[in-house]
């Protein structure tokens, strides 16, 4: 029976007017309340389905503007990273959590979130526990955003691209900041995927970097690279210079969007309360003060107009 439910949800997903919000939601609640059929096969299905999303969504992306708004923000991002891990390492010391936690949630919430503690976890060897407690933290704050972002933006009087460039530094995945713009508009979702694809290009530099100077007990090199972020550029370089592709490309961006939409009902059915247990107080305590931080000076940058779209 619970498989027929998560087979009828999951498909209730693909339907277009289901918004983002709503379908993490009903996946937090799915994962919450009864026990997962698939949790290998959805693990898998959403990390597949969330990479290629991104892929198809260079289809609708001008390569010469993510190349102009990296270059544009490339001082800002280095110094933004490099705070945002200072800052992770300083609550750490003083909420008493483990280093290898708090810099995993550091560079998550610094970067893109799940992709980019994927990609450091290896590097600097960290434990599975460190893993889970991270990517739950993680998780968490991005469903909180994913709820929240919409509304406040609204409340407080965001330009669509304004939303989409806050949205791109202040929450964690790609997924959930592509789910927050798609409610406040098509600008929004342009400029907040645009920055947040440019960001995670930065998680190799940290992995490399991060690999060095931080010390593990056994000695792990190297992590797992963000290649899905190539795709994305292929396929944007493909309807940003073959112009004739550039109509077939909204459709493909269309496809993709909608793909998001269950990747984010999977990544829902995926919390339980064994997760919610394992994150604890003091991991989650640093995560939300460390996303409050961000999110509040890059909301001020932006209103004063230091950052701008």
């Amino acid at each position: 029976m619970t498989r027929v439910v998560f087979a009828l949800l999951a498909g209730v997903m693909l339907v277009p007017v289901v918004p983002a919000w709503a379908a993490l939601v009903t996946g937090l609640a799915f994962g919450l309340v009864v026990e997962h059929p698939f949790p290998a096969r959805t693990k898998q299905a959403s990390t597949w389905l969330l990479q290629g999303s991104v892929v198809g969504l260079g289809a609708a992306m001008n390569l010469e503007v993510v190349l102009r708004v990296g270059a544009h923000g490339l001082g800002q991002t280095f110094l933004a990273i490099t705070a945002t891990l200072a800052v992770s390492v300083a609550l750490a010391k003083a909420l008493g959590t483990e280093r290898v936690t708090s810099l995993l949630i550091g560079v998550g919430t610094a970067i893109c979130g799940g992709s980019a503690i994927a990609a450091v976890a290896p590097a600097i060897g960290a434990k599975s526990h460190q893993v889970s407690v991270s990517l739950a933290v993680v998780f968490l704050l991005n469903a909180a955003a994913l709820v929240v972002f919409p509304p406040l933006g609204h409340a407080l009087g965001l330009s669509a691209p304004a939303f989409g460039l806050w949205s791109a530094l202040a929450i964690h995945d790609t997924s959930s900041v592509v789910g927050a713009s798609m409610q406040f508009g098509e600008a929004a979702l342009q400029v907040g995927t645009t920055v947040k694809l440019t960001r995670a290009l930065w998680i190799v530099p940290v992995t490399l970097g991060l690999a060095r100077l931080v010390k593990s007990d056994d000695g792990a090199k190297g992590g797992k690279k963000p290649w899905f972020i190539l795709g994305f550029l292929g396929v944007a370089a493909l309807v940003t210079w073959v112009p004739v592709l550039a109509e077939a490309g909204q459709g493909l961006a269309a496809v993709a969007r909608q793909a998001l939409v269950l990747t984010l009902f999977l990544i829902g059915t995926g919390v339980n309360r064994a997760a919610l247990q394992s994150v604890g107080v003091r991991p989650l305590l640093l995560g939300v003060v460390l996303w409050a931080l961000v999110g509040g000076s890059t909301l001020a940058l932006i209103q004063v107009g230091v950052l701008t779209p």
